[in-house]
C-alpha cells in the first residue's frame, strides 16, 4: 500500500464531507465514511504538528551561534539568514 500523503488525506476528506452531505448515503455508510474522516483528520493534524515543529528555522546570529526561531512568514521575508 502506498504511503498516506497529506495531499491525498486532504483530498479524500473532501470527498468524503460530499459525500455525507449529498443526503445519499444510508445511516450505516455515512458512519463508516464518518469513521474514515475522522482517522484522516487526526492523521492530517500528527502531519500538521509534524511540520510547525520541523518549520522551527534554526538562524545564525552574527556570532555565527545558531538560535532556534520559530517559524513566521513576516519575518521570513524579511530575513536573509537561514
Amino acid at each position: 500500500m502506498a504511503k498516506q500523503t497529506f495531499e491525498n488525506a486532504m483530498k479524500r476528506l473532501e470527498t468524503i464531507v460530499q459525500e455525507i452531505e449529498s443526503g445519499d448515503l444510508t445511516l450505516d455508510e455515512a458512519l463508516k465514511k464518518f469513521q474514515e474522516g475522522v482517522k484522516l483528520s487526526k492523521f492530517c493534524s500528527n502531519k500538521l504538528d509534524e511540520t510547525e515543529k520541523k518549520v522551527s528555522i534554526l538562524l545564525k546570529d552574527e556570532e555565527g551561534n545558531v538560535r532556534e526561531k520559530p517559524f513566521s512568514p513576516e519575518s521570513s521575508e524579511n530575513d536573509d539568514t537561514v
